[in-house]
């Protein structure tokens, strides 16, 4: 059941990570050389799921001290006060979060899940270790300082990254750590939101999207020594508490797909507007990126001051969670509920639209919650519901929000169950992700994390290969290319700054009058704008679609810029490409699936 045991036992003695001086670092991998694969593979799992719970558990706790160190102590303060100190509080972590951005990391922005799932699918599970630091430090600052994110995405990026930089320590070469990748998401995951079971389902859901991969093993057991991490050190405290369920009536039930509806139209609403918000800053503002965090702060600040000085209440900053909490036990009126949502669902989709350091499903969970809670109180003006009504609507209403958005119908419904610990509301749960669903996929064609991946120029191809390796190579290679390939038609420096901002790609067809004249790639490009002259291209090495892998194989050894081009016929038009590194991923991926 765990992956570890499938990986060659030479592995470590060419991973060129491995350090020389006798120090810790060597001793334990030689210790780990002396055991069987299988045990080898236990330990540095549960090595990972420990990292990565410490690493949630830290990042929880910073946060939530600077939240009360910060805004939570300035709102006992006189309201001039309060306004005036928050003000600075807010602008001040947000200009150094986006120094911190623009200047040493920009893959650190928003959650980071969209970022693992690179990480994944295209560099094996390797991450940088400088997005760990830089996450956290951003993180802390951006989330408590009172900028309208969650702390559960970040979470889940700081841990799945250290883990795989814990793994390179180990002897891992980067190709090579998918599974110490997954496992820290799922150990940081259980450990942000004290729910073991919910983080192995959404890593499976929405980084690994396959249910049946071979590395549940290891994932379920990082994942409970993540839950057991934050009950050692905080306790196993739900992150809600409930007012009473066991009263809800069951005309409840006929309410649970109205309230689900309304919250999934909410997320569908938050999915849009922030993509569109993203879509405007990236093609049109000329706003300095270190300075548009701190815009989304400062957006975030007029509305949670506004919503301080009528309410009292501060839900709007931050994860919001003691708010959340406060609805969920009959200590807030249906109408400050709507004034929260209406506040909170602005001041998210600001901060990050405009490129801040945090994640969506702490603000999810919010709008739902208080969307569920708001129309309880309408239904009161018609029906005769109880207390205990009340609340299940406020759950449904954040599972049913968090499902639209993220896509992950059984983590929705799992996460609210693990959080609040109330086995009760299962069934109504279930009801409204039905709803949440049908509604979500027929207004969005992908989730919020995969359209956040195409509006940044990635396309991730998921290359499901036969299970025996002997007809690996006689695929077709559009089993395995990239359709739609970047092209340079234009030369002048404008035309190719342009590309180079809008697309993370490294290689790139040049077709000039219809005519292809070779591959240019990021670096030549970049070097030839610094020296002011025109680009020197690769000869293009190009095959027909209908070729085979085992053909394009011998192709990409010969080509200098490492690409086969696809052409639709001979001396036809380009429609496709093929990378070295396309060849590797896909072939890593036939050699784990036939071992399964």
């Amino acid at each position: 059941m765990f992956s570890g045991g499938t990986i060659p036992v030479r592995r470590l003695e060419c991973a060129g990570s491995v350090r020389k001086d006798g120090g810790v670092t060597e001793r334990i991998v030689r210790l780990l050389r002396r055991l069987p694969a299988n045990s080898r593979a236990i330990l540095e799992t549960c090595l990972y799921g420990l990292i990565a719970g410490l690493a949630a558990v830290g990042f929880m706790l910073a946060v939530n001290w600077a939240y009360e160190s910060g805004l939570k102590r300035l709102s006992h303060q006189p309201l001039g006060v309060f306004v005036g100190s928050s003000f600075a509080l807010i602008m001040g972590t947000s200009l150094v979060v986006g120094y911190l951005l623009n200047n040493f990391c920009p893959d650190a922005r928003g959650s980071g899940i969209p970022q693992l799932k690179i990480a994944f699918w295209k560099e094996f599970g390797h991450v940088p270790w400088r997005v760990v630091w830089v996450k956290f430090v951003a993180g802390v600052l951006s989330i408590g300082g009172g900028a309208s994110l969650g702390r559960e995405g970040p979470s889940v990026q700081l841990a799945g990254g250290l883990c795989a930089n814990v793994a390179g320590l180990l002897g891992e070469p980067k190709q090579g750590r998918r599974l110490a990748t997954t496992a820290g998401a799922a150990g940081g995951l259980a450990a942000a939101f004290n729910t073991p079971l919910a983080a192995i389902t959404f890593v499976l859901e929405e980084i690994i999207q396959n249910l049946n991969s071979r590395m549940l093993g290891s994932m379920l057991l990082a994942s409970i020594l993540g839950a057991l991490v934050v009950h050692g050190i905080i306790g196993e405290e739900p992150a809600f508490t409930l007012g009473d369920t066991s009263s809800a009536s069951w005309e409840i039930y006929a309410l649970t797909p109205v309230v689900a509806a309304a919250a999934a139209l909410i997320g569908v609403s938050f999915h849009l507007a922030t993509l569109g918000l993203r879509r405007r800053r990236l093609d049109v503002w000329r706003l300095p990126l270190w300075l548009r965090p701190a815009l989304g702060g400062f957006i975030t600040w007029l509305l949670g001051c506004g919503v301080f000085a009528y309410t009292g209440r501060l839900g709007v900053f931050s994860l919001g969670y003691d708010d959340l909490s406060a609805g969920l036990n009959h200590e807030l009126a249906w109408k400050t509920a709507g004034i929260l949502l209406a506040a909170k669902f602005v001041a998210t989709i600001c901060c990050y639209g405009f490129g801040g350091c945090g994640g969506i499903f702490s603000p999810c969970l919010f709008l739902g919650g208080m969307c569920g809670l708001a129309m309880a109180g309408v239904g009161d003006l018609f029906l005769d519901l109880n207390s205990a009504d009340h609340v299940v609507m406020g759950v449904v209403g954040m599972s049913a929000c968090l499902g639209a958005v993220v896509r992950a119908p059984v983590t929705g419904i799992l996460i609210v169950f693990e959080m609040t610990h109330n086995f009760s509301l299962v069934p109504a749960l279930m009801l409204g992700a039905l709803v949440s669903q049908a509604i979500s996929r027929s207004l969005c064609a992908e989730n919020f994390y995969d359209a956040l991946l195409r509006q940044d120029g990635h396309v991730l191809h998921k290359v499901i290969p036969p299970r025996d390796l002997k007809g690996w190579r006689q695929l077709p290679v559009s089993a395995i290319a990239t359709f739609s390939p970047v092209v340079i038609s234009d030369l002048q420096p404008a035309a190719l700054r342009e590309i180079l901002r809008k697309h993370p790609y490294e290689r790139f067809p040049l077709i000039i009058e219809g005519k292809l004249r070779g591959v240019l790639t990021r670096s030549e490009v970049e070097l030839a704008l610094a020296e002011r002259r025109p680009p020197a291209p690769q000869p293009p090495v190009t095959c027909l679609r209908h070729a085979t892998i085992g053909e394009v194989q011998r192709q990409l050894i010969a080509s200098s810029a490492l690409v086969v081009l696809l052409l639709d016929q001979p001396r036809g038009s380009v429609i496709g490409l093929v990378t070295l590194h396309d060849l590797l991923r896909a072939e890593t991926d036939a050699a784990e699936r036939s071992l399964d």
